[in-house]
Formats: structure tokens, C-alpha cells, sequence
């Protein structure tokens, strides 16, 4: 538990609030309906911590000094304002840039991180030409006077405490979205923008508490009231405006345009009036030079010219909600062949890049360190040029960021189909299937059906002492992993390799797939194909150098 918030917990409260967001996404997702329900709140608000987390991780490193507190968090604010999506997104990382700019004079103590949360309240509503009750502000606002309350009656209050406190009433606060805002009351959903908003803040209390406070989705009449929420929060309704509700129905307007721009701060005051004109939704966030526009408008081009007129905008996005097929002419793949097949695959080592390409697929090369982000991984899809693509993640921890890039690239007229093989081998299990003759369905069904039938192995090498679901290991011991769990524990490659063969074969097998790592001498390999062959002659064994980095071995079993 923390006193003082400090460098190493803000990376940790932007690693735990993007993998949060991550499983929450698709659920998030699906309560999208306003300001316009185009179902992807979820995704822009992961896409927009995801960048804050890339930004923090960037200032982590052995070669680097450590930062301080004050690096990192403008470190958060700048990643997420440089990549925040959608209305919701742009929000945020107006609240995140609160916070830091509160936190980072002064010790960030319980009191200050109060007076952080009201900044940033502040700040979002600020950031909105119209702000509107019942979505991430209203959220926002409830936290923020939660935590000063808390502070006032208690001077010296823990930090935790003040993030818990923050969080319950960001939860209280979601619960009542439906009754604040007509359009979510009919649609029978809580607020998206602000479910995000309860997670990020869950994951604030984490970071700093190391409890686990989110629970589950906060249902309007369904939690108790702590005695502080028995008054409203301080309200913002005098300079809200509920006529913003129509956004959400038809007739609304028909793009969402979203730029950086860079400008001065003198110039902000006539883009908005402009762009107040053009449309809604509008809201401009950021400093120092640099701004996020975000407005919905019917004239997108006239969007971009007023930010001309202000500065210089740059990464435009222009999103139309009608359709894909609408979004796809604002942003074409100039090279996807109508009805064109592709497979991506995320692979370590040149090796399985060989073996990948080889087999056809366009290749994603993973720094085992810095796993791929959701932008990376779409700008891969985009190179395999095709309409309808499979994406082989081979890697568990790549769901998340898989699934904010197919959405991506589905607005942009792309089909994909995520298969999530846990390992190289299952990737190449489907990929040795992979028949673009067939149709997209019965050609992902194939694909992930070799995938879940291949049981898989690795081998890796302890860094230090822990508790294992196999016992204790020490620094160097080598570990056996089936299915992700360590089940031996081993001095040597081979010997380890072949308990974990023959624990594998046990239950049967016709095939065993043998992936060397880096530095791995062929001997090995020689090995343990004379094992199987002793120990299990009817199994037949492949052999393939792969070169990842940090695994000695990978084992595939079909």
C-alpha cells in the first residue's frame, strides 16, 4: 500500500486500467448509444490508455535512469491525448491530463489526489462545448466530490482510501446514468463513456491499494448508498445542456472527425466557435501547443478547414456512422481485392517468420519485450492487402489488443476473424489448413479447429526463486509448460523436454512438433526425436528451427 503515489504505480495503474478495459471492452462496447450508438466506446477508450501506457513504458527501462513522478504521469497525459479515439477517448485523456497536472507539485497524497479528481472534473467539463448529465462527466464530477469529501473529513486520509472512495462513487454515480439521460433510460444501459471511466478509476485503487476493487457492472437501485452519496455530488447542470440527447437518434450527424492540431492556445477560442457552427459533440482537449479535436459534423472537410484556419491538424480521421461500406470511402485499402483472403500471424524468432511466410501469411515480428499494440497489429492486417483476413495471435496476452484492432479495421470495410492460438505451434496447426478456396466461415472454423486440437508445450528458463504449480524453482532451473501452467521442473533442456513429451503422449498423439530457440544446438532436437521414436513409435516428429529469443523450446502435440 502506497503513501504517496510515485512513478512505478502510475505504470502500474496504466497496465491494470488497460488490461481492465481490455476484457471490458466488448461489453462496453455494446451499452454504446450515446451521443451516437456506433458500438465502439470500448474499444476508443483501450485504444486511448493503450497509448498512455505505451508512453509510460517508454520512460522504464535498464539503460534508462528511473523517472520521476511528474515524468511519468505527463508521460500518461501526453500518450493519451495523442491517442485518444471518439468522444469518449478524448474525454478521458482530458481527465488524465488533470490528474497529472494536479499530482505532479507536491506530494501526491490522499488530500492531493482529492484536488487532483476535481481538477480533472473540471477540466472534462471544460473540454466539452456541451457537456451533458448522465455520462462520463456526470461520473467524473461524483468521484471527484467523493474523494474531497472524504479529505475534508479527514485531513490526513491514505491515498488508497481516497481511490476506493473515488471509485464507489464513480460506481454509485454510473448506476444513476440511466435516470439523468433520457436516451439511456430507454435503452435500458448505464453510460458507456462512464463505465470506462469506473474502470480506469477500479484500477487507480488497485495500483495504489493492491486490493481488487472493481466489481461488478454498478445497476441503477441495485447497491447501497454509502452515507456520503446520500447528498448529489456537486452538480454542473447550470452549464449542461440536455438537448444533446438527439445526437443519439437518427437524423444526427453523419461523421465523427477527430485531428491533432497544433496551435496556439489564442487560436482555441475561434476554432470552437467554428466548429460549434458546423456541428456537436465537440470537444477540444489538451495544451501547451497540442490539441485533440473531436466533432460530429456533416460537413467533415469543412471540419478540417477550420483546423487549418487554427494551426497545423495532422492524423485526421474521418469516421462516417452510417455504414461500413461509408467508412471504408473515407478511408479506403486502395489495395484489397474485393473477396481477398489473408492471414496474419504474430511470430518471435525468423525462423516461424520463415515458416509463416512460407505457408502464405503476412508476418507481425513481436519484440518478446514490448508485446504488439493494437496499431501495430492492424497496420499488419492492412499489409496482407485483403478484404477478409485471419489473424493468428499465438500469444494469450494478445486478445485484448486483437480485438481493438479488428474493430478498427472493420469499420474500414475489412472482415477479420480472430483465431486466439496460445502458441506458435497452434498457429502453424492452422495455418497448415488454411484453404482460401473455401468460404471466409468454413475456412476460420478449419483454421481454429487444427488450432484447439493442438496441445501445446514450451520451455523457458527461471530468472529467480518462485512458487510454482510444480513446486519451488530457482534461478536457472528449467521450467515445462503445458498449456501455460509449469508442470516440471528440470536442470536440462532435453531431459526436461522429454518428461514433458512423454506427460503430453500420454493421452494420445499422432504428431509432435518439435521449435528450437535460439542458440539451441541440433542435438537436442536429435534427442528427443529418438525418444519419441523409443518411448512412442507410432508418433511421428517434425523438427523446425524457429530462433525465438527467450524460449528454448516450443512443443506442439496433435
Amino acid at each position: 500500500m502506497l503513501d504517496t503515489l510515485d512513478a512505478p504505480a502510475v505504470r502500474t495503474w496504466c497496465r491494470l486500467s488497460l488490461a481492465a478495459l481490455g476484457e471490458a471492452r466488448e461489453e462496453i462496447d455494446a451499452l454504446n448509444v450515446y451521443p451516437v450508438p456506433d458500438g465502439d466506446t470500448g474499444t476508443n477508450l483501450y485504444l486511448t490508455v493503450e497509448s498512455a501506457a505505451e508512453e509510460v513504458d517508454g520512460l522504464f527501462g535498464a539503460d534508462r535512469a528511473a523517472p520521476s513522478l511528474p515524468q511519468a504521469l505527463r508521460a500518461m497525459a501526453h500518450g493519451a491525448l495523442l491517442g485518444a479515439r471518439g468522444n469518449s477517448g478524448v474525454i478521458l485523456a482530458q481527465l488524465l491530463r488533470g490528474v497529472a497536472a494536479a499530482l505532479s507539485v507536491g506530494p501526491a497524497d490522499g488530500p492531493a489526489l482529492g484536488r487532483a479528481l476535481r481538477r480533472a472534473a473540471d477540466a472534462g467539463y471544460e473540454a466539452v462545448a456541451k457537456p451533458v448529465e448522465g455520462t462520463v462527466l456526470t461520473v467524473a464530477a461524483a468521484a471527484a466530490e467523493a474523494a474531497e469529501a472524504v479529505t475534508r473529513l479527514d485531513p490526513g486520509v491514505a491515498l488508497s482510501a481516497v481511490a476506493e472512495t473515488a471509485y464507489e462513487a464513480a460506481r454509485v454515480a454510473l448506476a444513476r446514468t440511466p435516470l439523468l439521460l433520457e436516451v439511456l433510460g430507454r435503452a435500458g444501459v448505464v453510460d458507456a463513456g462512464g463505465r470506462g471511466l469506473v474502470t480506469v478509476l477500479g484500477a487507480l485503487a488497485d495500483a495504489v491499494s493492491g486490493h481488487t476493487p472493481m466489481g461488478p457492472l454498478a445497476r441503477a437501485g441495485k447497491d447501497p448508498l454509502p452515507a456520503w452519496a446520500a447528498e448529489p455530488a456537486v452538480s454542473h447542470t447550470s452549464h449542461a445542456s440536455h438537448a444533446d440527447a438527439h445526437l443519439a437518434e437518427a437524423g444526427g450527424p453523419g461523421y465523427e472527425v477527430i485531428y491533432l492540431l497544433d496551435a496556439a492556445d489564442d487560436a482555441l477560442p475561434a476554432l470552437r466557435a467554428a466548429l460549434a457552427a458546423l456541428g456537436d459533440s465537440l470537444v477540444v482537449v489538451g495544451g501547451e501547443g497540442l490539441w485533440n479535436v473531436h466533432v460530429h459534423v456533416d460537413d467533415p472537410g469543412a471540419a478540417v478547414e477550420a483546423g487549418i484556419e487554427a494551426g497545423r491538424p495532422h492524423r485526421i480521421r474521418i469516421t462516417h456512422f452510417a455504414s461500413a461500406a461509408a467508412s471504408a470511402a473515407v478511408n479506403p485499402d486502395a489495395d484489397a481485392a474485393p473477396g481477398s483472403r489473408g492471414v496474419v500471424s504474430v511470430v518471435h524468432g525468423e525462423g516461424l517468420a520463415g515458416l509463416c511466410a512460407a505457408a502464405g501469411a503476412t508476418v507481425l515480428h513481436a519484440d518478446p519485450d514490448h508485446p504488439p499494440s493494437s496499431t501495430e497489429l492492424a497496420s499488419a492486417i492492412r499489409r496482407s492487402h485483403a478484404s477478409e483476413v485471419v489473424l493468428l495471435l499465438n500469444d494469450a496476452e494478445l486478445r485484448a489488443a486483437a480485438g481493438a484492432a479488428a474493430e478498427q479495421l472493420r469499420k474500414e470495410g475489412v472482415r477479420v476473424a480472430v483465431i486466439p492460438t496460445r502458441s506458435p505451434v497452434q498457429g502453424l496447426a492452422a495455418l497448415a489448413v488454411h484453404e482460401p478456396a473455401r468460404r471466409f466461415d468454413e475456412d476460420v472454423v478449419a483454421m481454429t479447429s487444427a488450432a484447439g486440437a493442438t496441445r501445446y508445450a514450451e520451455l523457458a528458463v527461471a530468472e529467480g526463486e518462485s512458487w510454482t504449480m510444480a513446486g519451488v524453482c530457482q534461478a536457472g532451473d528449467v521450467l515445462g509448460l503445458i498449456d501455460g501452467d509449469v508442470a516440471v521442473i528440470g536442470s536440462g533442456t532435453g531431459e526436461t523436454a522429454a518428461v514433458v513429451l512423454d506427460r503430453m503422449l500420454a493421452a494420445g498423439g499422432e504428431m509432435v512438433t518439435l521449435i528450437l530457440g535460439e542458440g539451441v544446438p541440433d542435438e537436442v532436437a536429435e534427442q528427443l526425436t529418438a525418444h519419441v521414436r523409443r518411448a512412442h513409435p507410432v508418433v511421428d516428429t517434425v523438427v523446425y528451427r524457429g530462433g525465438q529469443p527467450l524460449l528454448p523450446l516450443l512443443i506442439g502435440v496433435e
